[in-house]
């Protein structure tokens, strides 16, 4: 997925690497981007699984790498994360559909975030028709939307050594509409679909 942005560092390209895929299975992610102004401090990465639209303690933080510093210029590098803890989400909430959010942080402020919809079903379509009380994870398939991303982008001071003392960096905008959890269904707000302008 192509993304266009204007910002100290800008993704140019996200692909999600083996979709469809066991849910056992390691995510991963190829992510491209460009910095156009050298940073002194790292890059945070994360990757996050939403186990439950309504409740944010079921999120797990599947990955979380530093990347850097920073020159000016082209990078790609490919993230991989083990798959969600299935100990850690309700059995009722492992079929269906959930979101997986990607995220980029610089000195623990987040100016990006991408997310997914992630659909697990059985790949048996018996199994499918007439599902076990108890779910068989060995035969669960996921299938990450990759061609529907929800994009945000917050407003951070990438240089705040340049910032005059007496000035205060802008907090970033988080808007509510981003939250996975603030729907009242089962399944992830339509929102996260759709890109978002700055």
């Amino acid at each position: 997925m192509i993304f266009e942005t204007m910002s100290t560092v800008n993704i140019a390209n996200v692909t999600v690497l083996d979709n469809p895929a066991p849910f056992l299975s390691p995510f991963q992610f190829e992510i491209s981007y460009e910095c156009v102004t050298p940073l002194k401090d790292d890059l945070e990465w994360k990757l996050i699984y939403v186990g439950s639209a309504e409740d944010e303690t079921y999120d797990q933080l599947l990955e979380s790498v530093l990347v850097g510093p920073v020159k000016i210029g082209n990078y790609r590098f490919v993230l991989q994360a083990d798959p969600p803890h299935r100990s850690k989400i309700r059995e009722e909430d492992i079929i269906g559909v959930t979101v997986l959010l990607l995220t980029c942080s610089y000195l623990g402020q987040e100016f990006v975030r991408v997310g997914y919809y992630v659909n697990n079903d059985y790949g048996d379509e018996q199994l499918r028709e007439e599902p076990p009380q108890k779910v068989l994870i060995d035969t669960v398939q996921r299938n990450i939307l990759s061609d529907k991303p929800r994009v945000t982008k917050f407003p951070i001071n990438f240089h705040p050594e340049h910032a005059e003392s007496s000035e205060e960096p802008p907090p970033p905008h988080h808007p509510a509409e981003v939250d996975p959890h603030e729907d009242d269904s089962s399944s992830p707000p339509d929102h996260l679909l759709d890109n978002q302008e700055p």
